[in-house]
């Protein structure tokens, strides 16, 4: 099925039969990334009196209980509501699901504390003016990404420099392959995340940030039709499913 949309005052055609999911399949144990000491996921059968949810064990169906923290467990996308003492919901604040993305994979650079960070853009990384989302690749892009321990390792995250520009110049949704935005262990100052949703000064509700996802190295840089798929979860955050199509000039 191929669909059409205008961005930059042309006509784009999108093959919504090709699919790039960026998303990390959450599955039962270990065989996930995990981040700041988090539980891993559990995924345990239902018992109500003689019930058990489980076709192995004899029941007409399976029926489980998910046990996760989308913040630690995979790919999730989050709100302002990370940050704020009010509670502000994902599904308040993510209410389009379809957006013109930018792919930029960037290298990391060493700090004088030791640490890696994400940096401004160099000046061969250009920032389309007209996209709504970014989506950042890390490199390098190995597939240990995708089962990462990061707790206790001081991952890369990305510099409060950064956020704020992508914010300056209409970056709605960022999505990363990292566990955070911000440095593991901060002291709870989330300098990234408050520059990026512009908190306190003048929140920006409607903006979203996406944390381990992987996109595959076969898949070039470049400009993307977006889609965000999440659960509607009065919670900050939820486990989601960011999926890219590749977009083709209509002349």
């Amino acid at each position: 099925m191929k669909i059409t949309t205008q961005w930059q005052q042309k006509n784009w055609e999108v093959d919504l039969g090709s699919p790039i999911d960026l998303s990390l399949a959450l599955e039962n144990g270990s065989n996930n990334p995990n981040a700041f000491h988090i539980p891993l996921p559990r995924f345990e059968p239902i018992t109500v009196g003689d019930f058990v949810g489980s076709v192995a064990k004899g029941s007409g169906a399976n029926c489980e209980n998910l046990f996760i923290n989308a913040h630690g467990n995979g790919t999730h996308t989050e709100c302002i509501g990370h940050i704020t003492s009010e509670r502000i919901s994902i599904h308040q604040c993510l209410t389009r699901f379809h957006f013109m993305a930018q792919l930029m994979s960037v290298n990391l650079v060493q700090t004088e504390t030791g640490d890696f960070i994400v940096p401004l853009p160099q000046e061969n990384q250009w920032l389309n003016p007209n996209v709504q989302a970014l989506i950042i690749r890390t490199l390098p892009n190995g597939l240990d990404k995708k089962t990462q321990q990061y707790s206790g390792n001081n991952p890369a995250y990305l510099s409060p420099e950064l956020c704020r520009y992508l914010a300056e110049n209409g970056i709605e949704h960022l999505l990363v392959d990292l566990p955070s935005v911000d440095r593991e262990e901060d002291g709870g100052a989330m300098l990234a995340h408050k520059a990026f949703w512009n908190y306190p000064a003048k929140p920006r509700n409607n903006a979203t940030i996406s944390e381990m996802i992987f996109v595959p190295n076969e898949v070039p840089d470049g400009i993307y039709f977006l889609n965000i798929q999440i659960a509607s979860l009065g919670s900050d955050a939820s486990p989601s499913k960011p999926v890219i199509y590749a977009i083709n000039s209509l002349v």
